[in-house]
């Protein structure tokens, strides 16, 4: 192993990106994968419909970093999508984040325009923490705080995390706004793009470089192990550099207890009709047991006759033994889980030539574009301690 200048564990974004960068930089790296496939999470396959679904539920590219499209865009080409969702609220279908149509569409108009000119009159910016609605002083804006948060946060987040949404950290909560204005795009950044044959194709081109070997079927835990604080690999002392974007927990052994996270079960369904929904993604927060329902072909721009595929998502707890719910795919952020993660992360600063990165190396919220950027950043940090 030690003819490789970096072992980079995990083929996702964090582990690619990394990769690549090293690559170019003339380093020879091995990346492995305990999955069967390239791409990690955003992984893409055609199923028995035709339609190219994304395996581990959606995932839609958006940023405010030049920087970090520029590099994308080397490796895949790109066409415009702004992502709307809708959700289902008293039996009518809605905008979401909550904005002025949402509230037009629910209230009387009479109401509808009390309610608009209070906010515009108390707020000065196009969104707004749905905190900050229920616990104004003005009672109109407030109880239209509390209404927004009981029909669109409070069950859905239930669903999704299980626990009371009071004990939720709250820039979970500020992910999804209150919009005072027209402006129906789920995200507002300057830049939103679909990669045009897909993301899994984006990945092969990602990692089609001489200097780059992959290896799939391997889990990190197995090859890895620690001994006075040297690392080895296959049992040899690996003197290179490794970059670790998995579960740092599993690779660890559970040392200090397993890290808690949200897995999702992800159901599937097949039809014989042009179109399931008349939306890309539909959020049930209230009624159903299920989140939301993604239809696959708004995403991916295929043209199907006679032919939809649609993805229904059921928060669960993440276990690691149970085929449903094994993916650990939202990190619980609160203080207790925090000061167990430092407890894993200070394990694996003994060892100096272990770097970090990525949602579950790092137990971070991170989006696609962040754990991109994170991933670029540490390769330069890399890249100039080779130089020097």
């Amino acid at each position: 192993m030690n003819k490789f200048d970096y072992i980079i564990v995990g083929a996702g974004f964090a582990g690619s990106v990394v990769a690549r960068m090293m690559a170019d930089n003339n380093k020879k790296v091995l990346i492995i994968d305990k999955r069967q496939h390239i791409a990690g999470n955003m992984y893409e396959c055609f199923d028995e419909n035709g339609v190219r679904i994304h395996l581990f539920g959606p995932h839609i590219f958006h940023t405010n970093s030049d920087k970090v499209f520029d590099f994308l865009k080397k490796y895949s080409d790109f066409y415009k999508y702004e992502h709307k969702v809708v959700g289902r609220i008293e039996g009518k279908i809605v905008p979401i984040p909550f904005n002025f149509k949402s509230l037009e569409l629910l209230f009387d108009k009479e109401k509808a325009e009390e309610i608009k000119t209070k906010l515009k009159e108390n707020f000065n910016q196009e969104k707004v923490s749905i905190l900050d609605l229920i616990n104004h002083d003005n009672v109109v804006i407030r109880d239209f705080g509390n209404y927004v948060y009981k029909n669109v946060f409070e069950n859905y987040t239930a669903k999704q995390w299980e626990i009371d949404i009071k004990d939720i950290d709250k820039s979970v909560i500020n992910r999804v706004p209150v919009v005072l204005g027209y402006d129906d795009r789920y995200f507002n950044d300057k830049i939103q793009y679909m990669p045009t044959e897909g993301y899994t194709k984006l990945f092969e081109n990602l990692l089609d470089h001489n200097n780059i070997t992959c290896k799939l079927n391997s889990n990190a835990k197995d090859i890895i192990s620690f001994d006075n604080d040297k690392v080895f690999i296959d049992n040899v002392e690996y003197n290179g550099k490794i970059i670790f974007t998995g579960a740092i927990d599993e690779l660890l052994n559970y040392k200090y207890g397993q890290l808690p996270y949200r897995s999702l079960n992800l159901v599937f369904e097949n039809y014989k009709i042009d179109y399931f929904q008349d939306n890309s993604v539909v959020n049930y927060p209230n009624e159903e047991k299920y989140t939301r329902i993604t239809e696959f072909k708004y995403l991916t721009n295929q043209i199907l006759k006679n032919k939809t595929t649609i993805l229904k998502e059921y928060p669960l707890k993440y276990d690691v033994n149970d085929q449903k719910c094994k993916d650990p795919f939202y990190p619980i952020l609160d203080s207790k889980n925090y000061e167990l993660y430092e407890k894993y992360k200070n394990e694996i600063g003994k060892y100096k030539n272990i770097y970090l990165c990525g949602r579950l190396a790092e137990y971070k919220y991170y989006n696609m574009d962040l754990v991109i950027e994170r991933a670029l950043q540490l390769s330069e940090i890399l890249i100039e301690g080779e130089i020097k």
